[in-house]
């Protein structure tokens, strides 16, 4: 083939051509297929592969379409998606945009439910130990709800019925739609900032899944799960679960049911007052009772004989003391006794009367009474006193006689 018979194409060309063509082929298709390399780009587009068996192709959820899709895109996920195919002209390499997702077997918003409730629970959301008691008696109750709607009529009805006395704080906000959710976030911090409420009730009535959508925002459960008022859910009817009833601190099936919670009614309130005040002074008259009979046998002649057995009991004790007392100072006295007479022994024995008393005599310088050790103490013709143990002689030395060794 000649040169100027060939139609040579650029790569652009040709990847042009291929991307109308497929553009043109497949503007409107349904492809089913499990997602896998999710991922999530700052821009706010989704990017991922669906797969089967035996091939994959390359899908683009972008941000405008995504924020439709109530679920998370997961790895893992069996999906049908809507959208045309094109092709990505700078890699060459054709891909779905895709513009609806639905999770294959399950409804959308269920799928999203699950989803949310799986994430909460393991961020600790739901655990018994956060929850807090809705108070007795409540002064004030606040209702998060629509202003018109028949949820907040019928709070009214059973409040009104049951303890008319009470005072209602309503703060209303949307319950369906787009913008609902932030408005009950906003109607729930305002409660918590005005702290006017003893407890919120935060619900509406009933609906399809997607009216009670609200509730099952992530943003709304979290805001009830940081309240520092309790939070009653009272969304829908009875069959009706939401988000906002298990991170709430109490389920109520209704908005009526709620109210009939959050009070007391009026009748049964003072019944059971009447009944509280009549077991108290039942009660109170058994005590007294008891006490007439414990101070009745407390006679003059019971607490006359009481006295007279303590006192004898006393001096029976002091008897004993007493005699155990005179024993003990006998035996000092024995003990002293002995102790002196070995003293005075002792005296006797060292005394110079008991010398005197053995035939021996004392000898004294008179007029001076001053013992006489020697023969030199004395001259002759002095006087001296001798001292017998019966009396004393006067004489005078005549002579003195010194003894020979």
């Amino acid at each position: 083939m000649e040169a100027e018979d060939r139609n040579i194409l650029s790569v652009t060309e040709l990847t042009r051509r291929i991307k109308h063509y497929l553009s043109d082929t497949f503007p409107d298709i349904w492809v089913q297929g499990e997602i896998s390399n999710s991922t999530v780009a700052s821009s706010g587009h989704a990017y991922f592969t669906l797969k089967d068996e035996s091939c994959v192709i390359r899908a683009v959820l972008f941000r405008g379409y995504r924020k439709d899709i109530r679920f998370e895109i997961e790895n893992g996920l069996k999906v049908i998606v809507h959208g045309n195919l094109d092709v990505f002209e700078k890699r060459g390499e054709y891909q779905i945009i895709v513009d609806l997702l639905e999770p294959e077997g399950m409804g959308a918003l269920q799928l999203a439910f699950e989803q949310l409730k799986d994430k909460l629970q393991k961020d600790g959301l739901f655990d018994e130990s956060h929850k807090k008691s809705i108070p007795p008696f409540p002064d004030v109750v606040g209702v998060v709800t629509s202003l018109t709607g028949a949820a907040i009529r019928d709070i009214l009805n059973v409040l009104g019925r049951r303890y008319s006395g009470i005072r209602i704080i309503l703060y209303p906000t949307l319950v369906q739609g787009d913008e609902a959710a932030d408005e009950i976030v906003s109607a729930i911090m305002t409660a918590n900032k005005r702290k006017e409420a003893d407890v919120l009730i935060v619900g509406r009535g009933g609906g399809s899944v997607e009216d009670l959508w609200p509730f099952n925002e992530e943003k709304v459960a979290r805001a009830i799960f940081k309240s520092n008022i309790p939070i009653i859910s009272a969304v829908g009817h009875e069959i009706d679960f939401t988000i906002s009833d298990f991170v709430a601190d109490l389920r109520a099936p209704t908005p009526s049911a709620a109210a009939e919670l959050v009070v007391k009614n009026k009748e049964e309130v003072m019944r059971l007052a009447s009944d509280l005040i009549s077991r108290i002074l039942r009660s109170m008259d058994r005590m007294i009772d008891q006490r007439k009979q414990s101070l009745s046998i407390y006679t003059f002649e019971s607490l006359t004989k009481r006295i007279n057995t303590i006192v004898s009991e006393k001096s029976m004790i002091l008897d004993d003391v007493t005699k155990s007392l005179s024993v003990s100072i006998e035996n000092i006295n024995t003990k002293t006794k002995g102790r002196f007479e070995k003293l005075v022994g002792k005296l006797n024995t060292l005394s110079p009367l008991g010398t005197l008393s053995r035939g021996y005599a004392i000898v004294l310088k008179f007029p001076e009474n001053r013992p006489v050790f020697s023969v030199e103490d004395v001259q002759k013709g002095d006087s001296i006193k001798t001292r017998f143990k019966d009396g004393t002689l006067l004489s005078t030395v005549n002579e003195k006689e010194k003894s020979v060794p």
